[in-house]
């Protein structure tokens, strides 16, 4: 799909690109390639004389085959981009930007690469439709969706921590049965994997911020909103670490209330061995193949006799540890 975005009253406008003929009437200041095909990579090629790499979104983690000016002067940033949806992920993103051959179509134009909807995108046209004067030029666009990840961030990291009080409730009440231990460990284990795709996501666009600071492609004005930004990520990071403390405390809870638990069925068979030790001690006593005085002097009374003993043997003890208190979870 190509998606080229002009400027007009100060407000974002999109066009959706089917042919080369429509590409040529718009003078974008964005335009953004979602899984392109072939055919549209071609049409870059042929209106701006721009070559899409074939290993645009590779997963290289280097950088310097991240973050580089080339020889004709384009800047290549590749990013990664949150996705918070049923389950999280990143999306790589590679940027292209030409802010010096004037020989070529493509300055001042950003052209984004991925493959993927990334709703950090969505946001952004959205608010640029709304609201005049947000996007001045390409340089503008990178940095507003830069700040427009950080902010979609942060409001995944309210999630992480209104599903980390849910859990604390459950966990906290002390009534932690085995089914309830498991699915709590599996929603922890779910929002720590979401919080530290967070903090790297939030590295790679410092990374990528401190780039563009160093490359002096950024006027003033985006060179302080582009500290600002840098200042809301260390905010953030800083409260990653605090998530991060607060789901080890809770799958320690967990995990100590399984033991608990389990620790509560070993003290039902300890307590049981231990009271049914006098019954096996007597049964084999009068079990064994011998002349025994008192078996032979009560008779026909010996079996009974037997049996009340190896009731009386088990009872006792139960008694005395439900009176000591170890009969109670």
């Amino acid at each position: 799909m190509l998606n080229i975005f002009t400027l007009a009253n100060g407000r974002l406008f999109q066009e959706e690109i089917e042919s080369l003929e429509e590409l040529a009437k718009f003078q974008p200041v964005w335009v953004d390639l979602e899984s392109p095909t072939p055919e549209e990579k071609a049409w870059i090629k042929q209106h701006y004389g721009l070559s899409i790499p074939d290993d645009a979104m590779d997963e290289d983690i280097e950088e310097s085959a991240r973050f580089y000016e080339a020889d004709n002067g384009d800047l290549h940033i590749r990013s990664d981009f949150l996705i918070d949806d049923e389950e999280s992920r990143t999306e790589r993103v590679a940027f292209i930007l030409n802010l010096n051959n004037s020989d070529l179509k493509s300055k001042g134009v950003l052209f984004s690469i991925h493959e993927q909807d990334i709703p950090i995108f969505r946001l952004l046209r959205l608010r640029a439709r709304r609201m005049p004067g947000l996007i001045e030029d390409a340089r503008e666009v990178l940095l507003k969706l830069y700040d427009a990840d950080a902010e979609y961030c942060a409001d995944a990291l309210e999630g992480i921590h209104d599903e980390l009080e849910k859990a604390s409730g459950q966990v906290l009440k002390g009534d932690v049965t085995d089914d309830l231990a498991a699915d709590v460990l599996a929603n922890i284990a779910k929002q720590e994997d979401l919080n530290g795709r967070i903090r790297r996501n939030m590295m790679d666009t410092r990374r990528a911020l401190s780039f563009m600071m160093r490359s002096k492609m950024l006027s003033a004005e985006q060179f302080n909103e582009a500290r600002q930004i840098l200042r809301d990520i260390d905010s953030l990071d800083s409260h990653t670490a605090f998530l991060f403390d607060k789901i080890n405390f809770l799958m320690d809870a967990v995990v100590g209330f399984i033991n608990i638990n389990q620790n509560k069925i070993i003290k039902i068979f300890s307590v049981a061995s231990v009271a049914l030790l006098p019954p096996t001690l007597i049964a084999s006593i009068y079990g064994m193949n011998m002349q025994i005085p008192e078996v032979q002097a009560l008779g026909a009374s010996a079996y009974p006799f037997v049996v009340a003993l190896m009731l009386a043997s088990a009872i006792v003890p139960m008694w005395y540890f439900r009176r000591r208190g170890w009969l109670k979870g």
